[in-house]
């Protein structure tokens, strides 16, 4: 079973500039309903949804079967805080994270940290997406 996307994710997934073929990263993804959506607007592309929680990981995998299977979504367990590009992993196209404390304003010195961690991560002309607003703020991931 799939979950629905609720009304305010929807809005925010809706908004995002995904091309089939992009490299995405969801940082805070929870049991994984925006990177199922996502996943299934891929062709060649691809989404990492990345969580600090195992149980969000382990959810993401019980219900993720056919996106996983395909090869459009992958996951891993890791704070954006703390995340690196595997040996060999291409850099990503397009960010974005929802109620992210790093990200949304919470904890300033842990976005400091996460920029940092983006800015390493992604090509040169990437897009970062972050809710609060509609539609979400994008701020620099390169000043």
């Amino acid at each position: 079973m799939t979950a629905r996307l609720p009304p305010r994710l929807a809005e925010i997934v809706a908004a995002l500039p995904i091309s089939p073929q992009d490299r995405i990263l969801e940082i805070g993804c929870g049991p994984g309903v925006a990177a199922r959506a996502i996943a299934r607007r891929l062709d060649t592309g691809h989404i990492l949804a990345v969580d600090r929680s195992a149980a969000a990981i382990e959810q993401l995998r019980a219900l993720s079967a056919p996106e996983l299977g395909s090869g459009r979504l992958s996951a891993r367990q890791t704070s954006i805080e703390d995340f690196t590009l595997d040996s060999g992993e291409d850099p990503f196209d397009l960010v974005f994270a929802v109620r992210v404390g790093a990200l949304d304003g919470r904890h300033p010195a842990e976005g400091k940290i996460a920029l940092e961690r983006i800015a390493a991560i992604t090509s040169p002309d990437a897009r970062l997406f972050i809710d609060g607003g509609s539609p979400p703020r994008e701020p620099p991931i390169r000043c």
